[in-house]
């Protein structure tokens, strides 16, 4: 007499690995085309490289030279210029744009050293009072100054004659009214401005004027 036969055991597929194998496949093309949609996709530009925390070494043009300071990321240019370069002509007065003494140009341009980021002058000209002569040749706004006696103490005078420069390169022959908003952004403590006036005059060839409030002449 045969055996009887044993339990029936299920053969095929069953419905809960169809189902994972169907997951799995849309799942596999889902990647594929993901994949294949990144790679015809054009590269996107690096993006701005990160400096910091710690001290960077930057590359700057300062009055015609190279300079390659090393220094904190928070580093202002007067900073920089004054404590790592050594040029000390440019002042730190104020410390927040409101003085002058610290101005400096920029790619011609007239720029309160105190508030720009070295970092942000690289790949700049950065010129200083220091950069105006020539040698022992003083520039004609210098000049100009000490033979007008358009200083006293002094602490404002570089970025005066860095702003009176910048004048005169945009206007070689300012009036007395172009003058005065030129430099408007220069403040004299001791308050020689009718010799400041008179020098940047002089500098462009014209000839001073006399202050009004000074007593004639005997």
């Amino acid at each position: 007499m045969p055996n009887p036969p044993g339990p029936h055991k299920p053969t095929g597929v069953s419905r809960r690995s169809f189902m994972q194998t169907l997951g799995l496949s849309a799942a596999g093309a889902a990647l594929a085309d993901r994949a294949d949609a990144a790679a015809r996709r054009p590269a996107q530009p690096a993006g701005p490289e990160v400096l910091g925390p710690g001290p960077v070494t930057i590359e700057l043009n300062v009055n015609g030279r190279t300079a390659r300071p090393t220094i904190d990321p928070a580093t202002t240019l007067l900073e920089c210029l004054r404590i790592n370069l050594g040029l000390t002509g440019s002042k730190e007065v104020c410390d927040r744009a409101s003085c002058g003494a610290c101005t400096v140009l920029v790619d011609g341009r007239t720029v309160n050293a105190c508030m720009m980021l070295a970092l942000d002058a690289v790949g700049s000209r950065i010129t200083t009072i220091e950069g105006l002569a020539s040698g022992d040749t003083l520039h004609p706004v210098q000049t100009a100054f000490i033979e007008h006696d358009a200083l006293q103490c002094g602490f404002c005078t570089p970025g005066l004659i860095i702003a009176a420069k910048s004048l005169l390169d945009r206007n070689p022959r300012p009036d007395l009214t172009q003058i005065r908003k030129g430099l408007a952004g220069n403040i004299c403590r001791c308050g020689t401005y009718s010799n400041v006036f008179n020098a940047v005059l002089a500098a462009s060839g014209q000839d001073p004027v006399r202050d009004s409030q000074a007593p004639a002449a005997r």
